[in-house]
């Protein structure tokens, strides 16, 4: 039998100190890992949490980067659709605007057959009104936008919508959610979304724990600058994110909400805490008896046998909303049947935020329903500020620039991590071109009043987040069949001369080991 190879010496590190030195020791595998110490959980739980964060960043990674880089195009939608609308966007005011009644009636001549769903009355004099139309066809979500002069109800164009997103927004929209694959390309952002936080929490944990952050509290949150290698990388890499990780926790936090499957479960949750976002209500308490008729919203649409009903048109509907403190750009919703109300309510999306909205019966006037922003739940007015904030709605210009800055933070971390791992790649052994992933069975040393908790958690968590529990048994299954491949690999040869091993660390060019 061939004698065991003996364990080489502690790699030299910058500045003469070595891993063992420093409280690390050389695994078999390559990979430096703290070194145990006595009487506490820590040294048991930090092998573990490298394992999982290195899986995690070397799996999950390209998910991030295609979110990072789709939404820092995103970033930068409004100004490029007040460059290429503008047309359709803004006019030169002149006079007195046009009865809204007349601008609905110019829009359905340009968009024919199509249903009336709202009309949104600008802010300011410079805006057109948009009439939005349901045109059968279209994609789920979609309608047709008529964009209409108030001055002269000359329609400037009509636009492909998404909500109220322009075609440029809710292409970028599109790409960064679903990648333009529909329900099933949700499915990778919602992973990003499921395992930024973990990553951003774990890598919290190693960075603040390790013994290099403990020597000095500036190396925390200042950058090496120290000769180029992997422990300047992983410097930048610490240090970047803990600067950058409440930003990324919000991005993640927030992009949980409107997710597909984490999404519903969220909602549930929020639902029976009392959190559900309120609406106004929409009848009228009036019986099919009633005076009102069936679209009240469509110009010229009255029945000539109830031609002396009272009738409330768009713009008087516009008029009570504004005596009812309603202000900036305002959503008028027609009744979708006789027994149903106007809703008009304000839609600006930036701090404060203006969400009031008001339910009009159409034949009397009478303000049936009001609901104001600041009577939402806390958990509703969360959501609404995450959300806009998320969308760089909420704070203009200010809110554009930290998402792109998060974005940029967040490609430099992944490139980072990358690196790391390709410098601890063996650059003399034949076979293997990458670097080895932190030491397996670490979970064997954490103590079972800690492992048992962390199980549980983790149970509840794949619960409720299945696209985080789904890869994290995919890590498990990669991890178990690596461990039995490398077994095989130790199993004696036919020839009885005893275990072969594997890439000895001796094969490692010492130069790249001391980076």
């Amino acid at each position: 039998m061939t004698e065991t190879p003996a364990a080489p010496p502690p790699r030299q590190r910058q500045g003469g100190a070595t891993d063992s030195a420093a409280g690390y020791s050389s695994s078999a595998e390559g990979f430096a890992t703290p070194a145990p110490k006595n009487g506490g959980a820590w040294s048991g739980l930090r092998p573990l949490l490298l394992r999982l964060h290195f899986y995690a960043g070397i799996l999950i990674g390209p998910f991030l980067l295609i979110a990072a880089v789709t939404g820092l195009l995103y970033t930068a939608t409004p100004q490029i659709e007040s460059v290429v609308y503008r047309h359709e966007l803004k006019v030169t005011p002149h006079g007195e605007a046009q009865p809204l009644a007349a601008q609905v009636e110019a829009a359905r001549e340009a968009i024919p057959g199509g249903q009336l769903v709202s009309v949104t009355k600008g802010a300011g004099r410079e805006d057109t009104t948009r009439v939005t139309f349901n045109v059968k066809g279209l994609p789920e979500g979609y309608s047709q936008t008529a964009f209409v002069n108030p001055y002269d109800a000359q329609v400037r164009g009509t636009l492909r919508t998404f909500g109220e997103w322009l075609p440029v927004r809710s292409w970028f929209d599109s790409l960064h959610r679903t990648l333009h694959l529909g329900d099933f390309g949700r499915n990778y952002s919602e992973i990003a979304a499921s395992w930024l936080w973990v990553e951003v929490l774990g890598g919290l944990a190693l960075w603040a724990g390790s013994p290099r952050g403990r020597e000095r509290l500036r190396k925390l949150f200042v950058p090496s600058r120290g000769p180029k290698g992997r422990k300047r990388t992983l410097s930048w890499h610490g240090a970047v994110g803990l600067w950058v990780s409440i930003g990324f926790l919000a991005l993640s936090a927030t992009g949980l909400t409107w997710s597909a499957h984490a999404g519903t479960n969220i909602g549930k949750i929020q639902d029976s805490l009392g959190g559900a976002t309120p609406a106004v209500s929409t009848v009228t308490g009036r019986g099919e008896s009633s005076d009102a008729v069936d679209d009240p919203g469509g110009p010229g649409a009255s029945d000539p046998s109830q031609a002396s009903a009272p009738r409330i048109d768009l713009d008087e509907a516009v008029r009570i909303a504004r005596s009812e403190g309603l202000k900036g750009k305002l959503v008028i919703t027609p009744p979708a049947d006789a027994k149903s109300t106007y809703v008009v309510g304000e839609n600006t999306r930036h701090w404060p935020e203006q969400q009031d909205s008001v339910a009009i019966d159409p034949a009397t006037g009478k303000v049936t329903d009001k609901l104001a922003f600041d009577d939402f739940p806390v958990l509703a007015k969360l959501t609404r500020w995450g959300i806009d904030a998320h969308m760089g709605l909420l704070f203009g210009l200010a809110n554009q620039i930290v998402l792109a800055l998060i974005a940029v933070a967040l490609i430099g971390m992944l490139f980072w991590g990358y690196r790391m791992w390709w410098l601890r790649r063996p650059t003399r052994a034949s076979g293997r071109k990458v670097g080895r992933p932190p030491t397996r069975g670490a979970w064997r040393r954490v103590p079972g009043k800690v492992m048992a908790p962390l199980v549980a958690i983790g149970a509840v968590l794949a619960y409720f987040l299945p696209l985080f529990g789904l890869p994290l048994v995919c890590f498990l299954l990669v991890d178990l069949t690596l461990g039995h491949v490398r077994r095989r690999r130790r199993e004696p040869s036919p020839a009885g001369t005893g275990p072969v091993p594997e890439e000895s660390p001796r094969d490692e060019n010492p130069k790249e080991m001391a980076r």
